[in-house]
């Protein structure tokens, strides 16, 4: 209605001015623009269809390749050109898409640089590189049979609606798309593992399906969700330690390049967030990229580092959106390969109908011609003047013997028969003829036992693909949940924190003042104040917390390892009380009160205890009165941990003069368990995988790997370990290892037993020669084993380690086994073996590393009456 006055409006305007023009309203037009516009990038442009997988620049290249296909390489300029018959876009449009398609290795035999998807590399010129479609592409895309056709965009050719694709393409090329408020990200997905799960789908067997990528890495899809939006999975690059001052990155995570892994490496060491002192790109055929670290730098916490800080890990957000029957649908990965394959299955099915009815043709003129010459029909038309009185000698002929016919003898079955030559006539050999006619009745035969069978002769075709095309394709992707990396754990301290206590200001710009800490821009400090009140806030240039300052530290959250002792007075003239609280998490810049919460409340004794340690302090009460006790000691182990809001027990309720330390307290906290989780390969207090342990503060573990290398390190949460480790145990130092290994030089078997030496040294237990390899090591203190060896006539042997040799040194050969060959070392049980127990002292239950203390004397106050103390 408002449009129809907007339009009167007009015309009395025009009308008015005389105006001869007329005003034309283009709202409608936008509608009708933008949703033609929109819809055409949606179907003809970036979302593949769900019948074959393609999108249509992708359906005309492959087409237009098997048009020129001969055996041999074509120019891709040849094959674009060819190309822009069917697709009305420029060449630069289908040269990027055939690149793309040819990177995926699928379908495209390629030859020339054609660029690289590890370093970002551009392909060459499309003059200067070639290519022709795999034999995979010849065999699973392409049917003209059971293709349908459609006119192409200037109507002088014809070009496929769908190729017939009997494979499940989309999930193995991935597919990635923005249209025009719609966008697609199908990842691509492990060759052999699709043809398994189709293969499980025709047997009505459940399957999952994950994502592959060509670049390798490490990938965590417990959140993949079937590739369906809302979906995410998180891909790491593959990094391990060369040597104690060098990493290495093996692999790269999908949607990232050595070039640009490199540049976020680069900046965020920029940033300091991590810190490398150079960075080194090897890679070639295979990634190698060398991160050389400072003196001092864990490569463990860089390792994490890369992850929490640069492109080492990259989420990516799937969402499966394809085209079907030209609208957009969102699907899961799982319905598009169960639709692909039962696709795949009505194809094959089409096929077979047809190769059917073309054999049984065969088999019907083939039976024709036999008639025909055997009974000599061709002599009933010698006399014959006319056309018609020819085909109808050779009918009357024929009908006596085709009563074993399938079909009905038809004109056309007579002119094929009048045109056999003289030739073959005169040469037709009977027994020749009724031998190719008994094959095609097998062939018929089997075709027609294929089409009874037709889920089975699916699940052969699948299988002869995976026989004939599968290997080489194995997943190139290591599949692992991953641990969550606290950032401020494991970034690189890049700033210096300071502290003006008396005027109550902390921050990273006040250099002249009282030097803290390292820490970074993300990390939070933690204040006390003497008034009692504690404060967290975040690293700033300069921030006022309050003043009389009695502690500050960067703070570690969910830490319950740092324990917290303190004496404070209640209010101006109470009783004196002491607690000891952990901090574990609070609110950001809210002040707590650590005290009862009277006014005039003061901290007497404060100290920070990173492993719960509980010093004894000397009380010192001043001599008033009749208080008779004026000093005596207090052990903070007697006091139990509790939260930072209890009161605390009571110390006093008269004047405390002073309080001294009287000596420094041991941990008063239990070993702590630590369990190795093996889905993740890390370490962990949370009770996941398996318990390798109590550890106190000196214990280390110990690690064995393949190569022969053995080392002990801390059991520090943020510890890597080797895909090739053999061993992870807690460390006792009095027990030897005992191994078996062959010596490359020698060519011989080689038993030893060793201590380890020097905790702190990485060292090879077996010789050096390249040949040389570790059969089987043990941890036992009086290991059994049995060898086998390779030649029959050699009967196994068992070994006693403990009476064969004695324990030498970590580099001692170790004493001959044996020089025949060995098949296999079989560990048994361990002789019975009792060590000496050692009583623990009972010890806090609580969980927790320098211990900073303060205590505070009435002789540093003001005076006796106001109750006020001052800081020194």
């Amino acid at each position: 209605m408002q449009d129809e006055n907007n339009d009167h409006l007009n015309e009395e305007i025009n009308e008015e001015f005389g105006n001869q023009e007329t005003i034309t309203k283009v709202t409608g037009m936008y509608k009708d623009w933008f949703l033609d516009y929109a819809s055409y990038v949606i179907l003809e442009r970036a979302v593949p269809g769900i019948k074959d997988g393609f999108k249509p620049v992708q359906r005309r290249i492959l087409h237009s390749m098997k048009d020129l296909d001969d055996g041999r390489y074509n120019k891709v300029a040849n094959i674009v050109g060819h190309t822009m018959q069917y697709h009305p876009h420029g060449d630069a449009s289908i040269a990027d898409a055939m690149v793309q398609i040819g990177q995926k290795e699928l379908l495209i035999d390629m030859q020339g640089n054609w660029g690289n998807i590890l370093t970002g590399d551009r392909a060459a010129a499309s003059r200067y590189i070639e290519a022709r479609l795999t034999k995979f592409a010849l065999d699973v895309v392409f049917n003209p049979k059971t293709t349908a056709w459609q006119s192409s965009y200037d109507g002088r050719r014809k070009e496929p609606v769908d190729l017939p694709v009997k494979f499940p393409m989309l999930l193995a090329q991935g597919a990635e798309g923005i249209a025009v408020g719609l966008s697609t990200k199908i990842l691509p997905h492990n060759f052999n593992e699709l043809i398994d799960a189709s293969i499980k789908h025709l047997k009505g067997k459940s399957f999952t399906l994950i994502p592959d990528f060509l670049t390798g890495g490490i990938a965590d899809v417990s959140n993949y969700n079937d590739g369906k939006r809302g979906g995410k999975i998180r891909v790491r690059a593959k990094i391990s330690q060369l040597d104690k001052k060098t990493l290495v990155i093996n692999e790269i995570p999908f949607g990232t390049t050595t070039s640009s892994l490199i540049e976020s490496i680069l900046k965020a060491n920029e940033k300091g967030t991590i810190k490398i002192k150079q960075i080194e790109d090897n890679t070639a055929a295979n990634v190698e990229i060398l991160v050389h670290l400072p003196p001092g730098i864990s490569p463990d916490k860089t390792i994490d580092a890369l992850f929490a800080f640069t492109s080492c890990e990259n989420p990516i957000s799937p969402l499966c959106c394809v085209i079907d029957d030209n609208k957009p649908v969102f699907i899961g990965v799982s319905e598009i390969l169960r639709l692909s394959t039962d696709l795949t299955v009505e194809l094959l099915k089409q096929e077979l109908e047809i190769q059917l009815n073309e054999l049984e043709e065969q088999w019907h003129f083939a039976s024709l011609e036999r008639i025909f010459i055997e009974n000599r029909i061709y002599r009933d038309i010698e006399e014959e003047e006319t056309w018609a009185g020819v085909i109808k000698a050779i009918d009357e002929g024929l009908k006596p013997h085709i009563k074993h016919l399938k079909r009905a003898i038809t004109e056309e079955d007579i002119v094929r028969l009048t045109e056999i030559r003289i030739k073959k006539i005169s040469k037709f050999d009977i027994d020749k003829a009724k031998q190719f006619i008994e094959s095609l009745e097998e062939k018929i035969a089997e075709v027609k036992n294929y089409l009874a069978n037709l889920i089975d002769f699916a699940i052969d075709y699948f299988k002869n693909l995976k026989t004939k095309y599968g290997k080489g394709k194995e997943r190139k992707t290591e599949i692992r949940l991953f641990d969550d990396i606290v950032a401020t754990k494991v970034v690189m301290r890049n700033t210096k924190l300071y502290v003006n206590r008396e005027e109550g200001f902390v921050g990273t710009s006040l250099k002249r003042d009282e030097y803290i800490d390292d820490c970074s821009d993300i990390d939070d400090v933690i204040v006390f104040r003497k008034d009692g009140v504690m404060l967290i806030t975040k690293v700033d240039a300069k921030t006022f917390v309050g003043k009389d300052i009695i502690h500050i530290a960067v703070f570690k959250k969910n830490d319950k390892r740092t324990v917290y002792n303190m004496i404070y007075r209640d209010g101006k003239s109470g009783p004196n009380y002491m607690k000891r609280f952990n901090v574990t998490g609070v609110t950001r810049d809210k002040e707590y009160d650590l005290t009862a919460g009277n006014k005039g409340s003061v901290v007497l004794y404060f100290s920070a205890n990173p492993n719960g340690e509980a010093e004894t302090v000397t009380i010192y009460l001043r001599s008033v009165g009749s208080v008779k006790k004026l000093k005596w000691d207090i052990d903070f182990s007697d006091l139990a941990i509790k939260g930072r809001s209890s009161k605390g027990n009571i110390v006093s309720k008269y004047t405390i003069k002073r309080i001294e330390l009287k000596s420094e307290g041991v941990s008063t906290l239990k070993p702590r368990k630590i369990w190795f989780d093996e889905t993740v390969q890390r370490l962990n207090v949370d009770g996941r995988g398996e318990l390798l342990g109590e550890f106190k503060p000196e214990d280390r573990l110990l690690i064995i790997n393949q190569k022969g290398i053995v080392k002990t390190v801390k059991p520090e949460l943020t510890t890597h370990f080797d895909a090739d480790m053999i061993v992870l145990e807690k460390w006792i130092p009095e027990k030897p290892i005992s191994t078996i290994y062959f010596d490359g030089d020698k060519e011989k078997y080689f038993i030893k037993r060793f201590m380890i030496d020097n905790p702190n040294k990485e060292e090879l237990f077996i010789t050096e020669h390249p040949k040389s390899q570790l059969e089987i090591v043990s941890t036992d203190y009086r290991p059994m084993a049995e060898v086998v060896f390779s030649k029959r006539n050699i009967e196994p042997i068992e070994v006693n380690f403990e009476d064969f040799i004695a324990v030498k040194g970590i580099k001692a050969m170790g004493n001959q086994l044996t020089t025949d060959k060995i098949k296999q070392v079989n560990m048994l049980l361990p002789l019975p073996y009792e060590p000496s127990v050692i009583e623990e002292v009972e010890v806090n239950d609580e969980e927790v590393i320098v211990t900073n203390s303060r205590a505070f004397d009435d002789k540093d106050s003001k005076t006796e009456e106001d109750g006020q103390i001052t800081l020194f």
